[in-house]
């Protein structure tokens, strides 16, 4: 079954990309979104018992890499609704679930940094909050924010951080999506104003009640999220040095009297690009085995191991972010042009802004390195 997804997200890379071109900055078009939902790929982390894949970490990486690879914006928005969906389907109450997923896997998307607020209201609460980076929310049944409750007046106890979510018919969309890129995945601004959630649309961000699916879930949302920025990364760069070498075949640049792919200067910079790619792959591929293996043993989380899943997706998300710097540069006025390498350049450094690429789990790294650090270098 694991190698079904893998393969539909092969067959699907040309139908995809033809359709990227289509939308141009328009939103991801709806026959790549039905496409992916009929291979299953919108599944690939949800628990088997309700109907998804339940894949490891190193197969959800490689879907993700490969719809990535076809278009960042398809990639991303894959990205926020699996593992969102995961998410609930693994931690949230059964009666919840029984909704959320009574046709199915559903669609989802919303951003869970704690920008709402969660007041109690009988066996639920009522959540108020805007919110930005809505991934996918243009297709999206169900929309997510994350919230901090509010205390009641005299108690000493801190607001719980929760992640909730809501039909995408009680929430306002707000726009306000001009950037960069990964301009395709429609990430607009939307606001949650007074809306019921029961406690069972509820978990708790820090330590959430594994209800359903196996072990992997008990690694929590840090690392699981990680799995999808990594291949993300991964899939633009590897499309973006794929069309450079493409474009060295027939490219020569002005005061050259040969085609690129004949220049050795071409290919030692061309050799060392993907030297680093291959490198920073390897390494983040090494960390999520390492988590995956980890936590099937032992049943826990080792926090050594989750500091350095973060930290080599931090390292693939940026080293990709350069390599396809280098890339467009390499390939002259070629990369300037409307096309795959400069939507590639644009989609990676939009991805290198989020969280998930921030020097935040380089800090958490180095701190686990000094910690552990010898007294002695022998």
């Amino acid at each position: 079954m694991t190698q079904s997804y893998l393969s539909a997200a092969r067959e699907l890379r040309s139908m995809i990309d033809a359709y990227a071109v289509k939308a141009g900055d328009d939103p991801v078009p709806r026959e790549t979104v039905e496409a992916m939902a009929s291979a299953g790929l919108f599944g690939i982390m949800t628990p088997k018992e309700l109907g998804g894949g339940e894949l490891g970490l190193l197969d959800t990486i490689d879907v993700i890499a490969e719809v990535s690879r076809a278009d960042g914006s398809a990639g991303w928005c894959l990205m926020a609704s699996a593992s969102t969906v995961a998410y609930f389907g693994a931690y949230a109450g059964d009666a919840f679930v029984k909704e959320m997923f009574s046709d199915g896997v559903p669609l989802a998307a919303g951003q869970f940094a704690p920008n709402g607020t969660a007041t109690r209201d009988g066996d639920g609460y009522r959540i108020s909050g805007q919110y930005q980076f809505g991934s996918g929310i243009h297709y999206a049944d169900w929309v997510g924010g994350g919230v901090l409750t509010e205390v009641p007046e005299g108690s000493d106890e801190p607001p719980q951080y929760l992640f909730t979510v809501v039909p995408k018919e009680k929430v306002t969309l707000r726009g306000n999506w001009d950037v960069l890129g990964l301009m395709s995945t429609a990430s607009y601004d939307y606001t949650i104003d007074n809306v019921f959630v029961p406690e069972q649309a509820t978990f708790l961000f820090a330590a959430p009640t594994h209800r359903r699916g196996g072990r992997l879930f008990d690694l929590g949302v840090m690392v699981l999220t990680a799995a999808g920025h990594a291949g993300h990364a991964v899939g633009v760069t590897r499309r973006a040095l794929d069309e450079l070498m493409v474009i060295a075949r027939t490219k020569v640049r002005m005061g050259s009297g040969v085609f690129l792919k004949d220049s050795e200067r071409f290919l030692e910079a061309l050799g060392t690009l993907e030297s680093r790619l291959r490198s920073a792959e390897a390494w983040m591929r090494e960390t999520f085995v390492q988590a995956e293996q980890s936590i099937l043993k032992t049943g826990k989380v080792d926090p050594s191991v989750s500091s350095r899943v973060r930290q080599s997706t931090v390292h693939v998300t940026q080293e990709g972010a350069d390599i396809v710097r280098h890339a467009y540069l390499l390939a002259g006025t070629t990369g300037l042009r409307a096309g795959p390498l400069q939507r590639c350049f644009r989609d990676i450094h939009a991805g290198s802004q989020h969280f998930f690429a921030s020097p935040a789990s380089t800090l958490d790294f180095a701190r686990d390195l000094m910690n552990t650090a010898p007294e002695s270098a022998l």
